[in-house]
């Protein structure tokens, strides 16, 4: 079973992969920077930093043996003598600083005519190189991750002038009496009863 063993085959035999990762570091050695395809940039960039990590380690032997026997184990991997003596004599200074991450890669925008493969510039970063800084905490909130701000009510400005209250006048209250009060069924009664009442004689 192939556990463990997932790399970028890049679509050739095994002999064909390791001769076309040795000259693509070999040219990277040589030049600083290379245009080639995302994918065998992606393969490239662990396979030529075990290399430079060989060529510091070499670098701090005060055995010429042991350093003779590094450079041997990265001729094994780049089958190119003048790009390794070229980075064990001198860009391995460019490298003594660095802990780690000794290439980048750019996404390039245009994809290749032929086959549409994607473009990729992979280069070496110096010691010297500061990098890229992220803006910002890198902490986002809840509403930020979902594509929204949270809302925040405007601030006042100071130097606007409030609009002037106007004070409505109180509408005229209506007479209301006690007829109009009192419940009309027994205003009704009562105006009968006082039709009925015999009106007294008039006494002349």
């Amino acid at each position: 079973m192939r556990h463990l063993k997932h790399h970028a085959s890049l679509g050739v035999t095994r002999e064909h992969r390791r001769a076309m990762l040795s000259n693509l570091a070999a040219a990277l050695i040589t030049h600083g920077r290379i245009q080639t395809t995302l994918a065998k940039a992606r393969a490239l960039r662990p396979f030529i930093e075990k290399i430079i990590t060989k060529a510091k380690r070499a670098a701090g032997k005060t055995e010429p043996r042991d350093a003779l026997h590094l450079r041997r184990l990265a001729l094994r991997r780049v089958r190119d003598e003048d790009a390794v003596t070229l980075l064990f004599n001198d860009k391995v200074k460019e490298f003594t600083s660095r802990s780690g991450g000794y290439t980048r890669i750019y996404k390039l925008g245009p994809q290749r005519v032929s086959d549409a493969a994607e473009l990729a510039l992979i280069e070496f970063v110096k010691a010297d190189d500061p990098g890229y800084k992220k803006s910002g905490s890198g902490k986002r909130t809840r509403s930020a991750k979902r594509g929204r701000t949270p809302s925040s009510p405007p601030a006042a400005d100071p130097s606007a002038e409030a609009p002037a209250k106007v004070e409505a006048s109180p509408a005229p209250a209506e007479p209301t009496s006690a007829a109009t009060k009192a419940d009309p069924s027994a205003e009704a009664s009562a105006k009968a009863e006082a039709s009925a009442k015999p009106e007294p004689p008039n006494e002349s």
